[in-house]
């Protein structure tokens, strides 16, 4: 039984479409999000096993702004870049030309993994006036507060890359683990956007293509972080932080935010590492201001 969306009410009233690209030799889906003349177009970028509607909920608290949101390459209705390895240098190169093709000179936003993805990007030349990192990657997962976990997972992806490719793939998709990887990030007690939660898990957290890019994708996830990219961004950054996140604890954000030029930190009480799930109004409320012409003038 699908749990109810508690934000449905807010995206219905935003108007979106589905379009394609071809990027690096394959197509891209993506989202169109809000109206034509919006003064502020965002690309968004998700996270690691996730694909855009785990953006949706933050969406739909911008009303007034344009958000393109698309699948990575291998997630959701994106295939698969023929012939590479979907590593970190891939996923970047690909950001760069999918902002290229679809909205030059939009403001960035990534969110977990995305924010590896997009900080590498920008790093590496992508024109943009703005950075938005939610939840940021702002440490090595390995060293995290859960970082036997994460050891935990780096041997379950390994398994499933290693096992045969049946019995693999079963093991990847199993419903079991995903369940109990979301009941370990969820924080809210509200039981409905728990609910709600755990069914955005289990109907879209396995919508990969293949355990090959599953496997590229969790490797450059557990392999960078925000940091390398942080001192070569220039332009001003807004990072959203949760003060109970289990994969960058709070006082690592607050390193990160030094490493950047020109950088903001916005913490957000009582929330873990589903910011996009649990505090999506807090979020977009930071992230308004961080847009609004004012916030320009001061900087």
């Amino acid at each position: 039984m699908t749990a109810p969306n508690p934000y449905a009410a807010l995206l219905d009233e935003i108007p979106v479409e589905r379009r394609e690209v071809e990027v690096l030799g394959g197509a891209t889906a993506y989202w169109v999000y809000g109206p034509a003349d919006a003064e502020s177009t965002i690309i968004a970028v998700h996270g690691f096993r996730g694909e855009h509607h785990g953006l949706e909920p933050v969406v739909a608290h911008l009303p007034g702004v344009r958000v393109i949101s698309p699948d990575l390459p291998g997630f959701g209705e994106t295939a698969p870049v023929p012939g590479r390895t979907h590593d970190l240098e891939l996923y970047a190169q690909w950001l760069a030309a999918f902002a290229a093709a679809v909205a030059p000179g939009a403001v960035i936003l990534g969110h977990s993994f995305g924010s590896i993805v997009v900080s590498a990007a920008v790093a590496r030349g992508l024109p943009t006036p703005r950075v938005i990192l939610v939840n940021p990657i702002g440490a090595p997962a390995l060293e995290g507060p859960r970082g036997i976990l994460t050891r935990l997972a780096v041997f379950y992806y390994w398994a499933g890359a290693k096992l045969p490719k049946g019995l693999g793939e079963t093991l990847l998709r199993n419903g079991l683990i995903v369940r109990v990887m979301s009941i370990s990030m969820a924080k809210t007690r509200d039981p409905g956007i728990r609910r709600f939660v755990h069914d955005q898990h289990d109907t879209y957290f396995s919508r990969f293509a293949d355990r090959d890019v599953l496997h590229d994708a969790f490797v450059a996830s557990v392999s960078h972080d925000v940091r390398e990219a942080a001192p070569r961004i220039a332009q001003p950054t807004l990072l959203v932080a949760a003060q109970r996140d289990d994969i960058t604890p709070i006082e690592a954000e607050r390193t990160l935010a030094t490493l950047f030029p020109d950088a903001e930190l916005v913490e957000i009480p009582d929330v873990g590492h589903l910011i996009h799930y649990e505090t999506p109004a807090a979020a977009a409320d930071a992230i308004t201001r961080f847009l609004a012409p004012s916030a320009a003038d001061t900087r």
